[in-house]
């Protein structure tokens, strides 16, 4: 990893960042000799910032000597991810009104896709999810549209970690075929969900581009409702939310 230290940055904060984000993509373990290749630092610069990081509860040593994530970051994910959803509600309001159906919003989180906030339909008969929840990703609209931002050899790691439950017919259930629908996303710039949670159920789903973290936000309903004429008018919209919902959490971050 190239030295890359920002006008009036802190050299040493910035080779945090740079370890935490790497431990965060190998599935959140690393060994220090994996740490030293893929950063291009010196082993003992890593190991004195992991000591801190360690002493402070943002890192651990296993047993078997390799470093993983520690539990001070849950606290500050969550902070995150609550001010991710904050942000992103007007635009999953203005889905609602617009669409009728319900909207959410999800992140990556530890292999998984976590939903940070929703806004529900007001038909009788709707899609509910609580944010918090944590799905897998192979299955839903969110979690596929974050899997195609992610590289083939990645989106295998994730599933090897995390498997492949099917919970309906309709889920996929072979990385290789995962691969395949992902190549398609990518072109068509949207996933669909159709009934691989749950059946009689379709979403669609974009990719927020240059989100800090990969994000995503979706529609979902019944299928009755949620069909080829409602994707007409949804895949625009969704694109709309996304590029404001970009807009705004770059304005903030200050990217």
């Amino acid at each position: 990893m190239a030295e890359r230290t920002a006008p009036g940055g802190v050299q040493s904060v910035e080779r945090v960042f740079d370890l935490l984000e790497l431990i965060t993509d190998a599935g959140g373990q690393m060994m220090l000799s994996e740490l030293a290749t893929a950063s291009g630092l010196p082993g003992p610069t890593i190991h004195r910032l992991l000591r801190t990081l360690a002493a402070k509860g943002y890192v651990r040593q296993l047993a078997n000597r390799r470093y993983a994530l520690g539990p001070r970051l849950v606290r500050l994910g969550e902070g995150a991810s609550q001010q991710m959803g904050a942000m992103a509600r007007g635009e999953l309001t203005r889905l609602v009104d617009q669409l009728g159906e319900t909207a959410n919003i999800a992140v990556i989180d530890s292999d998984m896709v976590l939903y940070v906030a929703q806004v529900a339909s007001r038909h009788s008969m709707r899609m509910f999810t609580e944010a918090g929840r944590r799905a897998h990703m192979h299955d839903t609209g969110v979690g596929k549209a974050i899997l195609a931002q992610l590289r083939d050899e990645t989106v295998r790691a994730i599933v090897a970690r995390a498997g492949m439950p099917t919970p309906t017919s309709r889920s996929i259930g072979n990385v290789d075929d995962l691969i395949a629908e992902l190549h398609v996303i990518r072109e068509r710039g949207y996933a669909v969900d159709d009934g691989e949670q749950e059946i009689g159920v379709r979403c669609f789903a974009m990719a927020v581009p240059n989100a800090p973290t990969p994000t995503a936000i979706s529609v979902s309903g019944p299928v009755s409702r949620v069909d080829d004429s409602f994707a007409e008018r949804a895949v625009p919209l969704l694109r709309e939310a996304a590029e404001s919902i970009s807009r705004n959490v770059n304005l903030v971050s200050g990217g």
